[in-house]
Formats: structure tokens, sequence, C-alpha cells
């Protein structure tokens, strides 16, 4: 009859531990993102996408809506940046999504974001109370 040695019987019960923390973690880091997903401005329905916000963020006033809400006025501009519309103290800032990998604004354009509030204010403390220049590509 085989009977395990002490060692092989402590690789089985350190591997089984080992098991059971890594399913804890994946449980508790699911939770987490389902958190942060709710706390950050995500809209409802778990398709992941960004819904609107409006806060005051270092005494500027930080606006956020999807696309669908401003298409209409930007009808021109249907494939660049039409995503998502972020305003900051009334000026757009643009942001662009980088499929999976989260969002980047034109003042932290090498940085990703999980949302596009996120990329809002990381640019409002990149700024440091100046005012956004809009873009113009005529220039």
């Amino acid at each position: 009859m085989f009977r395990p040695t002490r060692r092989q019987t402590l690789g089985a019960v350190i591997g089984v531990a080992a098991s059971g923390a890594l399913v804890g973690m994946a449980a508790a880091s699911t939770d987490t993102v389902a958190a942060e997903a709710r706390s950050s401005g995500t809209a409802p329905g778990g398709t992941g996408a960004p819904g609107s916000f409006d806060e005051v963020f270092k005494g500027r006033r930080i606006q956020g809506t999807p696309a669908e809400a401003h298409a209409s006025a930007h009808a021109g501009h249907a494939g660049h940046g039409a995503g998502y519309r972020v305003l900051i103290d009334g000026r757009e800032l643009p942001v662009m999504q980088h499929g999976k990998s989260g969002w980047s604004s034109t003042i932290n354009h090498y940085e990703r974001f999980a949302t596009p509030l996120e990329a809002a204010r990381t640019a409002v403390v990149s700024l440091k109370g100046a005012v956004i220049v809009p873009f113009d590509p005529t220039a």
C-alpha cells in the first residue's frame, strides 16, 4: 500500500491552501471591480460604457456625457473623438477610448485611465489652474 511522505503531504496541503487563496482573491477582485464601476460613473447594465457625470473637482467643474447625448450637435466629427464629451469649466477636453485598455485625454495622452472621469480629474491636476485652449486644426 502506498503511503505519502511528509514532504508529499505538506506539498499537497500547501497547494490546496494556495488554490483556495487564489480563488478568494479572484472573487474579491471581481467584487472590487464591480464596486469601482458603480462608484466611478459607469452606466448601469454591465456594458462597461461610462455614464454621465457632473462634479466640481479642485474648484473646476467637470462634466461628461456619452456620444449619444451630443451626437446631433457634432455630426461632422463622426468617428473622430465622438465616443464621449468632457468639459472642464465649459471648455472641451478631447478624450479618446483605447479599446479595453482605457481612456486618455489630450492633456495626459501617454497615460491610460479606467474612465473619462479619471482622465478629466488628472487633466485638472495637470493644468494647475490653466485654461484649456481649443484645438484648431486649420491654424
